[in-house]
């Protein structure tokens, strides 16, 4: 019954409040930091690491952009959280190059649920500069001193109903913990309509803006930068992101924290 209450609190509240949704600013200046060198991220997009299928999804995706908010640099050492199919762990993977590495992580109830997440994780671990853990969803084994901890599209899967209602706590505690200091967390992920908050993570698999934000902050990061990249004027928000009305062309958000120094 309370699952029911919740699934009709969620529907009322996504109703009440699709039609009066703000945008977020369309550009940002700048991306997250500049440092000398850069990187070439026309190389990294045509990387032979990476597939022809990750090709034909970088323009609905955002890739170049995506990859050039973040700032990563070769030599960086990243952790790509909640990999699903490994789009974006290839594409870091290219663009850290030999001299860095990738920690891919696919919690160990992602791969219990879908055999490809699985499949998935194991391609992954036959790159070069890529390791695999498959810790549980509450306890991600990341290495310490990381540069960079990113997820995209992910973060609501904290909040889905089987999980532990602390999962997301525990999880950005763990990515402050492997952070060196000054390390960036980045977060992509669909929206939900605003003054949502949670409800929608479980049946819409959707999140507010804001609850990303509070939940962040209050493991100690500091929020930086985000982006309108992916932002989609067409998306009323109130769809499941699997429904064909709507599938591939969700409104996101892309948000930069930061460790403190």
């Amino acid at each position: 019954m309370s699952r029911l209450f919740a699934a009709a609190a969620a529907s009322l509240l996504l109703a009440g409040s699709a039609a009066a949704q703000t945008p977020p600013p369309l550009t940002f200046p700048e991306p997250v930091q500049t440092l000398p060198g850069g990187t070439d991220y026309a190389a990294v997009l045509a990387s032979p690491i990476r597939t022809d299928e990750d090709r034909a999804r970088d323009a609905a995706r955002m890739t170049e952009q995506t990859l050039r908010f973040t700032g990563v640099q070769p030599g960086w050492k990243v952790g790509d959280m909640i990999m699903g199919g490994g789009y974006f762990t290839r594409a870091f993977s290219a663009a850290v190059g030999p001299g860095g590495h990738v920690t891919a992580w696919q919690p160990a109830e992602f791969i219990a649920f879908q055999a490809s997440y699985g499949e998935a994780a194991d391609a992954a671990d036959g790159l070069a500069n890529v390791d695999v853990i498959r810790s549980p969803i509450g306890a991600p084994e990341f290495p310490r001193g990381l540069d960079l901890v990113f997820t995209a599209q992910n973060y609501h899967d904290l909040h889905l109903a089987p999980f532990a209602t602390d999962t997301a706590a525990k999880v950005n505690a763990a990515v402050f913990e492997a952070l060196r200091p000054g390390g960036w967390y980045v977060v992509i992920d669909h929206h939900a309509v605003d003054g949502s908050e949670l409800l929608a993570a479980d049946s819409l698999h959707r999140i507010d803006r804001s609850a990303v934000v509070r939940e962040v902050e209050a493991a100690g990061f500091e929020l930086r930068s985000e982006a309108a990249a992916l932002w989609n004027d067409e998306d009323p928000r109130t769809a499941n992101v699997f429904d064909e009305s709507i599938r591939g062309r969700t409104s996101q958000f892309m948000i930069a924290f930061q460790k403190p120094e």
